[in-house]
Formats: C-alpha cells, sequence, structure tokens
C-alpha cells in the first residue's frame, strides 16, 4: 500500500530558473514522510518513527523542473525495507495528467529510531515493524559507492554557520537543513572556478541527483563547521562535486551531487563553456 499526500507549494520555494529549488523537494519530502507515519498510519504503533527516528541518508532523484501553481503536487510514499534497526522509505513526486503521469523526482530515505536522551539509536518494534508492514513493497538494496576522501584547498572551503533555527526540538540540525549548507558550499566553490577561469558568468546549472549520508549530527554552536567541495567526475554536460562537512577530523556528514548544464531558454541540458569544462577538469586533476 502506498500513501498518498497532496503538498501545496509555496512562491519562497522557487529558485532563480523559476523551478521549485532542489533543497525544498526534500522539505517536501518529509512533510509527506511525517503525514504518512503520524496522520495516516493505520494505527498509532508508527507515531514514535514520525518524531523520533534520525535520517542515516537521502538518496535522490530529479527527474523534470517543477514550477508554481496554486494545485498541491502529488507524493507517494512506501517502506522498501525493514531490518532490525533501520527502515527504507521510497518516494515519488507526480502529477496524473490526461497524457499519463508526469514524475518530477524519486527519492528513498533510510531512517533508524533514535533515543535521544541517551543519544543512541534503538531497534524496531514488533508494534512498529506491523505498522510499517502494511506500507510494504519490497525492492533489492542496492550499495551505494564509496566516495572519494576529502581534498581540502583553500578555494574548496566553506564555513557551515548554524542558525538556531536550524535545530530541531532534540538538539540537533534538522536532516533538511543539511541540503542547504551543502547548497552553499557548492555554489561559493563553483563561483570561486568561475573567478579563476575569468569567465564573468556562471552557466546555468540543474541538479540531477543528490545524496547525503549522516555519520554525526550537527548541533547547535557559536563556531562555524568546515564544509569542502571538489569535483569527482566531469562528463560532456554534466559534472559530479563531493562534499564533506567536518569538526576538525570528525566527519559529519556526506554528499555527492551530479549537477547538469541547463539552457533556459530550450529547458533542456546543454554543453558547458570549453573554459569552464577546463577548468572543471582542471579540478579534476588537481
Amino acid at each position: 500500500m502506498r500513501h498518498l499526500y497532496e503538498c501545496p507549494l509555496r512562491w519562497a520555494d522557487l529558485d532563480q530558473l523559476g523551478h521549485i529549488n532542489n533543497v525544498v523537494y526534500v522539505d517536501y519530502l518529509q512533510e509527506a514522510r511525517v503525514d504518512m507515519l503520524l496522520t495516516h498510519a493505520p494505527d498509532r504503533r508508527s507515531d514514535d518513527l514520525a518524531d523520533g527516528a534520525v535520517v542515516v541518508r537521502h538518496d535522490v532523484e530529479y527527474a523534470a523542473p517543477l514550477t508554481l501553481r496554486p494545485e498541491p503536487v502529488k507524493i507517494e510514499t512506501w517502506v522498501t525495507e525493514i531490518r532490525a534497526a533501520s527502515f527504507t522509505m521510497a518516494y515519488e513526486i507526480f502529477d496524473e495528467t490526461p497524457q499519463g503521469r508526469v514524475v518530477y523526482l524519486r527519492a528513498t530515505t533510510v531512517l533508524t529510531p533514535y533515543v535521544f536522551k541517551t543519544e543512541r539509536p534503538r531497534r524496531i518494534t514488533a508494534d512498529e515493524r506491523d505498522s510499517l508492514e502494511r506500507f510494504m513493497e519490497p525492492v533489492a538494496r542496492e550499495r551505494p559507492d564509496k566516495p572519494g576522501p576529502a581534498r581540502p584547498a583553500p578555494h574548496r572551503h566553506y564555513p557551515v554557520q548554524v542558525r538556531f533555527s536550524d535545530v530541531d526540538i532534540y538538539g540537533h540540525v534538522n536532516n533538511v537543513k543539511y541540503f542547504e549548507y551543502f547548497q552553499e558550499a557548492r555554489i561559493t566553490y563553483l563561483r570561486r572556478l568561475v573567478e579563476q577561469a575569468a569567465l564573468g558568468e556562471h552557466p546555468s546549472l540543474v541538479v540531477a541527483h543528490i545524496e547525503v549520508d549522516y555519520k554525526v549530527p550537527i548541533l547547535f554552536r557559536p563556531e562555524p563547521y568546515d564544509a569542502w567541495t571538489w569535483v569527482s567526475r566531469v562528463g560532456n554536460a554534466s559534472f559530479a562535486l563531493e562534499s564533506e562537512i567536518r569538526d576538525g577530523d570528525t566527519l559529519l556528514s556526506r554528499s555527492r551531487v551530479v549537477a547538469v548544464t541547463f539552457d533556459p531558454l530550450t529547458q533542456r541540458s546543454a554543453a558547458p563553456p570549453t573554459a569552464y569544462r577546463d577548468q572543471l577538469l582542471a579540478e579534476l586533476e588537481a
């Protein structure tokens, strides 16, 4: 069984291209997940999973741009795997049209039940398992590729400053905010590359895929954390970036993003300027 949630769109959700910003989609997924577990679950046995579980990993694939309109967008949510101390949820954001289903995003989230008083994960109870199984559609598990190590350099560094509003009721930074931190670090890094190449203007980009792994909770404090971003692959019209957020030698979170150079007039992918691609290749080899 899949749960259906109708998510309203806001004007503030748009990016400079007039599309729903890639970070905002993760907020939509969170709304749909909580609605399934807390509001529309068959009974109350999954309540603790709605607000007492932490995200271990997000894997998000962007299929088509979504623009602002008064009607809500549909989100289907279901469970694909239940393990001893974690479960995986899948999502599809879409519209039903006379021509068929238009999918904007597909994603999965791995969550683990968490005891915030002791700051430790716990096992899924029999009642919680039974409740989750009502939404079960099993799929084969795919293990993500192991990313390369961090490659610190001054132009790849971004200081992540946590705002008080970023923190949830348990004192941890909310999982959605990590996407904002990685976005800020990524934009700053790419802007510096444009400046180094003296391009004058950055080519338009859209995000095709994002993976985020959560290792250690980020807490509110006045001192910034360190984010590092670097190029890990360069294609003809796309490239991949790796990012890490660290506190000294402690890895807090890791991200991988696939970005596509984009022509706003045709709304299709396009090859980047030669000088820009050369700069990306130079970063890849550095």
